[in-house]
């Protein structure tokens, strides 16, 4: 049995949190956030979400879904370099699509022209019935690296 309160507490963090977690009850750890110029950075990792699969100022038809993924990846690409990262330094991708059954081939031929090194980052796909904007067929978030 640990032989302290805190290292009880700790212990209990740990399991229903992780090391952050823990460290958050001793008070030393916070999630320092900050702007980088598009994604969110803490620590040395970017969070950019949200990134549509078409926006009529930047063409004025929706497109099919390989203009759309081409377009978000593009998007991604640029947020990451402008914050000092790049593609290389992906970690995580999630990708939500229109008609997944339909869209999933031509959206992994598109998104493999962008990611191509041996070790890929990991990536979770769902399905949905649409978005905000009629003619959306996906929207892309990813976690990367920056040091």
């Amino acid at each position: 049995m640990p032989g302290s309160r805190r290292a009880m507490i700790n212990a209990a963090a740990l399991l229903a949190g992780g090391a952050a977690a823990a460290q958050a009850q001793d008070g030393g750890w916070t999630p320092k956030k900050a702007s980088a110029n598009g994604p969110i950075r803490s620590g040395h990792l970017l969070f950019l979400s949200g990134i549509g699969g078409w926006y009529p100022e930047r063409r004025p038809k929706a497109g099919d879904i390989r203009e759309q993924v081409g377009d978000a990846l593009a998007i991604m690409k640029q947020a990451l370099e402008k914050a000092g990262s790049s593609m290389d330094n992906v970690l995580k991708v999630s990708v939500a699509l229109v008609d997944p059954e339909k869209n999933w081939e031509p959206m992994d031929q598109i998104y493999n022209t962008f990611f191509t090194g041996k070790l890929k980052p990991a990536r979770s796909y769902w399905g949905t019935t649409g978005f905000r904007r009629p003619g959306q067929l996906c929207q892309i978030d990813c976690i990367a690296y920056v040091d």
